[in-house]
Order: structure tokens, then C-alpha cells, then sequence
């Protein structure tokens, strides 16, 4: 009986490095990880590309999504919506495929109540002054965004409670090795392999 995948939810507050650092985990060649491309409605960054960072959807696509439940979470995020779609996640698992999900915090405390045996992991700044310039260093974003951006990552540090793990975000390449670690052992862990020896001394 093959082992149902891990599902690993990577979140944090916005700025904080999230898609820097599951882009690096993804480029390495002994990473054994599929990514499940999140849906957003915002307009693509300079070298975002449909499909391969986002599904860059309409409000009126991802509401429709929204109301035939095709979505494992969803939220509205600075005007506008993100999300994840379900089928493609729910199949790799069952095929015992690993899926990271790279997403904001509203919509993995949406994943953890659906999915609570997921991994969920909490990236964090290692200051909010850093965290503030690497907003500020984007230059995508008005003074006033930035401060919108800066009062809701306060409020999402609080809610690193409802995480199993927090990796810091000093530097992309330690917190990518801290990650691997993490899943790593998740994959040791008893509960996830017992069955399987219990099954093999029934054999003997």
C-alpha cells in the first residue's frame, strides 16, 4: 500500500520571502516535492508567469470557483482573492506525492481545519524592520500598501500558534535546508510508519 503524501502548507506574512524560498527548494535537484500553483485575481509581477506562479484569474472566474467549492481555501488578501485548487492537490496525495502549497496565513488556518494532518510550516521574518524593507525594496507597492501590508503582518505573527513548525527567513538557502529537514523527519515520524511494519510482520 503506497504511503499518501505529505501535504506541506508554507505561509507567513506577505514580504516575508515565501516565493523566494519555495522557488529555491523547487530548483534543487534532490528535491522530491510537487507545488500546487495557487489562483489569485491581482495582476502578475514583472516575470510572473501564468501557470507557473499563479492561475492569474478574473473576480468573476474565481467567484465562480468559489461557488462550485473547487477550492481547498480561498481568501481575500488587499483586494484581492488567492486560492487553491482542490482536485489537482487531493490526486497527487493519494498518488504519495508530497504538495507544498506556498500561500497566506488566512487561507492555511482554512487548509489546517480541512486538512489537519498536514504540515504546516510558518516563515518568519527575522525582524519586522527587515521585513518592512523587503517590501519597500519590491518597489511594487505605494507608502500606503506598505503600511496596509505592515499592520496585517503584525497580525498574522500572532497566529503562528496554529502552525507545527517556524522557520525563520534569515538567509533563503538555511531556511530551505530547515524546511527539507522538517519534512524529513515528518516522514519518520511513528504514526506515518507503523501500519507499514505491522503489515510486514503479518507477512512473515
Amino acid at each position: 500500500m503506497k504511503e499518501r503524501g505529505l501535504l506541506i502548507v508554507l505561509s507567513g506574512p506577505s514580504g516575508v520571502g515565501k516565493g523566494t524560498v519555495r522557488k529555491e527548494i523547487f530548483s534543487q535537484k534532490d528535491t522530491n516535492l510537487y507545488y500546487s500553483i495557487s489562483m489569485t485575481t491581482r495582476k502578475p509581477r514583472e516575470g510572473e508567469v501564468d501557470g507557473i506562479d499563479y492561475f492569474f484569474k478574473s473576480r468573476e472566474e474565481f467567484e465562480d470557483l468559489i461557488e462550485r467549492r473547487k477550492l481547498l481555501e480561498w481568501a481575500e488578501y488587499v483586494g484581492n482573492y488567492y486560492g487553491t485548487p482542490i482536485d489537482y492537490v487531493e490526486e497527487s496525495l493519494q498518488s504519495g506525492k508530497d504538495v507544498m502549497l506556498e500561500i497566506e496565513v488566512q487561507g492555511a488556518l482554512q487548509v489546517r481545519e480541512a486538512f489537519p494532518e498536514g504540515l504546516f510550516i510558518f516563515l518568519a521574518p527575522p525582524s519586522l524592520s527587515e521585513l518592512k524593507n523587503r517590501i519597500q525594496t519590491r518597489g511594487t507597492e505605494t507608502e500606503e500598501l506598505i503600511n496596509n501590508r505592515m499592520t496585517v503582518a503584525k497580525e498574522e505573527l500572532e497566529m503562528m500558534d496554529a502552525y507545527d513548525y517556524v522557520v525563520e527567513n534569515d538567509k533563503v538557502e538555511l531556511a530551505c535546508e530547515r524546511i527539507k529537514a522538517i519534512v524529513v523527519a515528518e516522514h519518520c515520524k511513528r504514526e506515518r510508519v507503523a501500519n507499514r511494519y505491522k503489515q510486514m510482520l503479518e507477512v512473515e
